[in-house]
């Protein structure tokens, strides 16, 4: 609030009039949320074409939180730009509680890996919380030679060329956790960037590459049906869906890479909206069928305070732009 002058006796300047009225919208602005929030329907944004991971995990918690807030939360994906683009919309958006934004943890790397972002990566939104996290998996053809992460650094170092690699794409999260295992094992390895999964896992079982390294799930169908080999799980305990597979940090220890997805808004959100939507997410990501879901998709739920989840973030754009600047990635 802004505090203004008494007038001189029972006359207001204009001076006083006016810091009156600003002080009257700063405290309209900084007023609690109207208690009957939300009393319309709410949109979950995210940057990713439908049927993605992205826009599954948003869909099963927008269900959550349509049957607990008695209010219809669509999911509506604005594909562009690695998801930078929704982001930037969303940044601009009404910070009323009725826009919500699904990340996953590619908004870390488009900050390490982009020159300029139309928006604060951190600063221009309200953490809400986590959602969930997961491992990638170190996988090769079945018939390859390398059988474990040990052999596949002793191949790495004795062969005269590179070990070939596939990656969704160039500054993908599988592309910068590849160069951070290389970066740690000063393995000798060759980026081979694809547009999409799905092609660099066709291309590995083809014998065109030596390994990739993807989240689990788009995986995991061509480990059990015998077409590729699963070497090792990339964070810091083994997947709870291929148990006997070990992890990288059991060769190389200090090696853990997770990604993950959570739930943010335009910053400023109001707090009572805040804490309503923490505890709502917090509630669904512990319901036995969400869990379950959440499994099948390959992924761990995991709930979060706003402060854990801005600190992960913080912590992975840190961490992923230190990679980039050691290697001879060119941003984007």
């Amino acid at each position: 609030m802004i505090d203004t002058p008494k007038p001189q006796g029972n006359a207001m300047t204009v001076f006083t009039r006016r810091s009156a009225i600003t002080g009257a919208l700063v405290s309209l602005a900084a007023a609690p949320a109207r208690a009957d929030w939300p009393d319309r329907p709410i949109t979950m944004v995210h940057g990713f074409p439908p049927g993605g991971p992205t826009d599954l995990v948003a869909r099963l918690v927008a269900d959550g939180l349509t049957r607990r807030l008695n209010q219809r939360v669509v999911v509506e994906g604005r594909p562009g730009a690695s998801g930078t683009s929704a982001a930037a919309q969303v940044a601009r958006a009404p910070v009323d509680g009725y826009t919500l934004f699904a990340i996953p943890s590619g908004h870390a790397f488009a900050a390490a890996t982009f020159k300029t972002l139309p928006y604060r990566t951190i600063d221009d939104f309200s953490m809400i919380s986590m959602f969930t996290e997961y491992p990638y998996l170190v996988a090769t053809y079945a018939e390859h030679s390398i059988r474990s992460v040990a052999d596949l650094l002793q191949l790495g170092r004795a062969r005269g060329t590179p070990l070939l690699y596939g990656t969704p794409g160039n500054g993908s999260g599988p592309h910068l956790a590849v160069e951070l295992f290389a970066q740690t094992t000063k393995i000798a390895v060759q980026h081979v960037p694809y547009r999409g999964s799905a092609p660099a896992a066709i291309d590995l079982i083809g014998k065109r590459l030596d390994f990739m390294m993807d989240p689990a799930a788009a995986l995991i169908e061509f480990v059990r049906d015998g077409r590729l080999r699963a070497l090792a799980v990339t964070g810091g305990a083994r997947f709870f869906a291929l148990p006997d597979v070990p992890t990288i940090a059991e060769t190389v220890p200090g090696y853990v890479v997770t990604g993950w997805q959570g739930l943010v808004a335009p910053a400023g959100l109001p707090a009572p909206i805040l804490a309503r939507l923490n505890a709502e997410v917090v509630a669904i990501l512990k319901e036995p069928t969400v869990v379950e879901r959440l499994r099948a998709l390959g992924n761990e739920p995991r709930p979060s305070t706003p402060e854990e989840f801005r600190a992960r973030l913080a912590a992975d754009i840190a961490k992923w732009t230190a990679v980039v600047d050691s290697s001879n990635f060119e941003r984007i």
